[in-house]
């Protein structure tokens, strides 16, 4: 019982790091309009995504990790089951169509320019019908979803060794993780190329580079450190091996690695930009925090919905790439 309890106070820390942190950033975007552009899009789907996995997947692995069993019914298993499955790979996926058309943007600028509103809309479409067919087709019977060995969180069932859950499974790991990893490698490695090219030729004086250019290489690199931090050892244990026998507490350790992301997420994606940053805190302060740039601008807290942190500066932003972050 203490590894439950262990267990279920992990759970609950990331649950609530998780809910503040997506709710901050969906409120940001949403009373901010300046901030919906085609690629921004892409960031507010994740957070979408991120939250539904605190709130239908952590908020109950808290509980039913407190208690030591599943003890709140079948249906509410499968429901746990469906929408980890669903919003999880639809993370996965939209952080793989969010490398996407970065690489696009940065070794692309031509194919960039056609970047829209309308391609991005498409572009969200395709990634969610995917994934809700890989997450209804267990519902259907190819394949199902079981508790995992520790009798507290609903899955895949990765133990059962049947001709149906097996082609499932391979089919899965490698169409929703082998090849959405490779692209995502594939992407950011030739952006921090391009990015590497760039700081070369628009060194500064006396051997510095650009400082906007090295924070862009740097999230680029928290971001695929954080995501195989988190999802490398998950799928080592139950899609290399899924019979590897290793001490319970221990085993559960990769599964609750790879739920972080709805707490890093934003962090990269979102937080790690300066005018994301000036948006929250006004968000945050209830209007009472200036943002850069717009000192001695009065911005009450009842214009928050009509978009108050750009406001001031939408001409000025205008002159800026529209693709938030890079």
């Amino acid at each position: 019982m203490v590894g439950y309890g262990i267990l279920s106070f992990l759970t609950f820390i990331n649950t609530e790091f998780s809910v503040f942190n997506n709710r901050l950033v969906i409120a940001v975007m949403l009373r901010n309009t300046s901030l919906l552009q085609p690629m921004n899009i892409l960031i507010l789907s994740l957070a979408v995504s991120d939250l539904m996995i605190a709130l239908c997947g952590l908020l109950v692995a808290t509980i039913t990790n407190y208690q030591g069993s599943y003890f709140i019914g079948h249906a509410a298993c499968v429901f746990q089951g469906f929408s980890v499955n669903y919003f999880g790979l639809g993370s996965l996926c939209t952080l793989t169509l969010l490398a996407f058309e970065r690489y696009n943007v940065v070794c692309h600028p031509k194919a960039a320019l056609r970047l829209s509103m309308r391609r991005s809309v498409q572009g969200l479409l395709f990634v969610w019908v995917f994934c809700l067919f890989w997450a209804v087709a267990l519902l259907l019977g190819w394949s199902s979803y079981s508790l995992e060995d520790f009798q507290t969180p609903f899955s895949l069932a990765w133990e059962e060794r049947s001709w149906s859950n097996t082609s499932y499974l391979i089919l899965y790991s490698l169409l929703c993780f082998i090849v959405p990893v490779a692209i995502i490698i594939y992407c950011y490695f030739h952006v921090l190329k391009s990015l590497r090219k760039l700081n070369r030729r628009l060194e500064l004086p006396g051997g510095r580079s650009r400082k906007s250019e090295n924070d862009h290489a740097i999230t680029m690199v928290l971001a695929i450190t954080a995501f195989f931090v988190c999802w490398l050892p998950y799928a080592v244990v139950v899609v290399v091996d899924p019979e590897l026998r290793v001490p319970p507490l221990i085993a559960t350790l990769p599964m609750y690695f790879a739920k972080t992301s709805p707490v890093y997420n934003p962090i990269i994606y979102f937080f790690s930009n300066e005018q994301f940053r000036e948006c929250a805190l006004e968000v945050l302060s209830c209007g009472r925090y200036v943002p850069r740039g717009a000192a001695g601008v009065s911005i009450p807290v009842s214009s928050l919905n009509r978009g108050s942190c750009l406001s001031s500066r939408s001409r000025s932003a205008s002159t800026r790439s529209k693709v938030l972050p890079l």
